[in-house]
């Protein structure tokens, strides 16, 4: 039988997950990804950036998010990926 050594405690929320692949697109510092936090806007990411991204929730997570979701804060990010990783 196998038995996992990893606690719970330590296995990261999807949140936690969301704002990594995000920070991680621009090497952007963790600590300025918040959830009110406007992809354009605050963290300066273009199209191609948020496609991206979108791309990567989308492998991490298999989901699909289709065009016309709106998406234009990291909560919006959260939020979406949230209700639908918890179906699939």
């Amino acid at each position: 039988m196998y038995v996992s050594t990893i606690s719970p405690a330590h296995t990261p929320t999807i949140e936690q997950q969301v704002f990594r692949i995000i920070s991680k697109r621009k090497a952007i510092r963790a600590s300025r990804v918040r959830k009110t936090a406007s992809l354009s806007r605050d963290l300066r990411f273009d199209t191609v950036d948020v496609v991206d991204i979108i791309l990567e929730l989308e492998r991490s997570f298999s989901i699909t998010i289709p065009d016309e979701v709106p998406l234009y804060t990291v909560g919006d990010f959260v939020r979406f990926v949230r209700d639908h990783a918890a179906a699939a």
